[in-house]
């Protein structure tokens, strides 16, 4: 008991010093004890923000550069754009993700995919839920 206690006082953060960190170390080199690597915490795909003015939530898409590794142009197409194919272009980020944020009704689900180059479609990895269509494959649902 005696011993935590002595610990406790010459903690560096108690101490209100930053703990000495190692070049070596399993944490800074990204790598296990083991050497495999450590993957880094998942990116949220699809963000969801409230607002406390309005019945509204702001929604933030992310596709994958996985999904799409040589797309040039990704939209995404659904129930809130009447499924207008150009109506909402994707942002491409440095990483290759590709990205958007919309205003949308809370209370409601939402169907939609995204279109990669005008071809081709995806379904969301990180969707609610998905939902048969007419066309025989799945749509994505995002529920607000």
């Amino acid at each position: 008991m005696k011993k935590e206690r002595e610990d406790l006082r010459r903690s560096p953060l108690k101490e209100g010093r930053k703990p000495k960190s190692s070049r070596n170390s399993t944490a800074a080199s990204g790598k296990k004890a083991s050497g495999a690597s450590v993957k880094s915490p998942e990116v949220p795909r699809i963000k969801k923000q409230y607002l406390k003015s309005r019945p509204a939530c702001r929604v933030t898409f992310r596709l994958p550069r996985e999904a799409a590794p040589d797309a040039r142009k990704v939209s995404i197409v659904g129930d809130f754009n009447n499924w207008d194919k150009g109506a909402m272009v994707m942002k491409r980020l440095k990483n290759g993700d590709f990205t958007i944020t919309m205003e949308l009704e809370t209370g409601r689900e939402y169907c939609y995919r995204y279109l990669i180059d005008s071809s081709r479609w995806e379904n969301d990895w990180w969707a609610d839920r998905y939902r048969p269509n007419p066309y025989g494959s799945d749509d994505s649902v995002v529920v607000l």
